[in-house]
């Protein structure tokens, strides 16, 4: 493949790219003609994108289909606060090509999913995965191994990120880690569980540079390695990871050779009302109307503590949910339970173990305190 060359302009911006002998002009020209794919324009897909942008990468790809959200702006740089409510694909295609005029950006605002994922996939040279959900990850996963395509990866929770290369020719694939996904109850909501806000940065910026690294050839990729960072600790540590033979995608007889969807763990809140609700659900306006009739049932916040700080439903004993096994003598099983948290989640995850330790009146909050604020009483923070 021929080599775009360098414009005058392009010689100067990039010119201390080009006094890097592992670089040069030619891994210049290399980065030109490169095309990148970052799934996800949030908190791993901003800092990546721009520094990808600012490197010279010729061609970026975005898949994103949200709006920015006044919550995104502690750690998705791509966005200012006059970007709430837009598109993000639409802010960060103004915010990109103001940083580099020459980049070209392909926007993808539909879902990422098994219909579109191989052709997205098999269209770039590269893929960064900045996906905040199992489903997703697994699903990019897949796609890179059955395509061909190394998989620049990375993941945040709390304080926490970790990074790696997978499905690089002769390397280790996300399955050889996780064969399969936890279950959906075993891992708190990506709003749930917070990160700190500078987090994404420090991962999405390795994300970006590895990427470039395997765009030019150059260096020791991730490959094999799984990088583990703690932000509290400022402690980095490396782990170790073999291809799997026995992985069901990458291995020597693997059992997935087509697309799966798996069931979303992230996905917001069904709308909620009486004609959808089932017998251990709840609506907040018909608990409102129960409390304004004066016979409220027990209501339990199933949150923590520096959740209920931020916004609580008035009423509300808090009892967070790893307390629940421990505090089950505080319940009269013959009483109305109605249990929330902050979306409707891990409250249904108590309800059915309630359920089953005999509390046959025990109800989930649908929509959680976030639905209680929407509907009842928008004075509250959100978060």
């Amino acid at each position: 493949m021929s080599l775009p060359e360098l414009t005058a302009e392009e010689a100067r911006r990039y010119s201390r790219h080009l006094s890097l002998p592992e670089v040069g002009v030619e891994g210049q020209r290399r980065l030109k003609a490169a095309r990148v794919l970052c799934i996800g324009a949030g908190g791993l897909g901003s800092p990546a994108s721009l520094y990808l942008a600012a490197a010279g990468v010729g061609t970026i790809g975005l898949v994103d289909f949200d709006a920015v959200d006044i919550t995104n702006l502690h750690r998705q740089v791509l966005y200012t606060t006059a970007d709430v409510g837009r598109p993000k694909l639409d802010a960060a295609r103004d915010r990109l090509q103001a940083l580099n005029p020459g980049l070209i950006l392909e926007l993808h605002h539909d879902p990422f999913g098994i219909r579109n994922a191989r052709e997205l996939i098999g269209a770039y040279d590269v893929v960064l995965d900045g996906t905040d959900n199992f489903p997703a990850r697994y699903l990019v996963n897949d796609a890179c191994v059955l395509v061909g395509r190394p998989n620049a990866y990375g993941s945040i929770f709390r304080f926490e990120g970790q990074a790696s290369v997978f499905a690089a020719a002769g390397g280790p694939c996300y399955r050889c880690l996780h064969p399969e996904p936890p279950p959906p109850g075993l891992v708190p909501s990506c709003a749930e569980g917070g990160v700190l806000g500078v987090l994404p940065g420090i991962i999405g910026t390795i994300q970006a540079t590895e990427a470039i690294k395997l765009l030019l050839g150059i260096g020791e990729p991730l490959v094999g390695r799984f990088v583990i960072y703690d932000a509290l600790r400022m402690r980095f540590r490396e782990l170790t990871l073999r291809k799997d033979p026995d992985c069901p995608v990458c291995g020597t007889r693997p059992s997935i050779r087509e697309l799966e969807e798996l069931a979303d763990y992230c996905t917001p809140a069904r709308g909620h009302d009486e004609e959808t609700m089932t017998a251990d659900e709840m609506t907040v306006l018909g608990l409102k109307a129960r409390m304004d009739a004066g016979n409220p049932p027990r209501l339990i916040d199933v949150r923590e503590p520096h959740e209920y700080q931020i916004c609580s439903i008035p009423g509300a004993t808090l009892i967070p949910m790893s307390q629940i096994p421990d505090r089950l003598g505080e319940f009269d099983r013959s009483a109305e339970l109605v249990v929330h948290c902050r979306s409707g989640a891990r409250s249904a995850q108590v309800v059915a173990f309630l359920r089953q330790k005999g509390f046959t009146d025990a109800h989930n909050l649908a929509g959680g305190v976030l639905a209680w604020i929407d509907q009842v009483d928008p004075s509250q923070p959100k978060y």
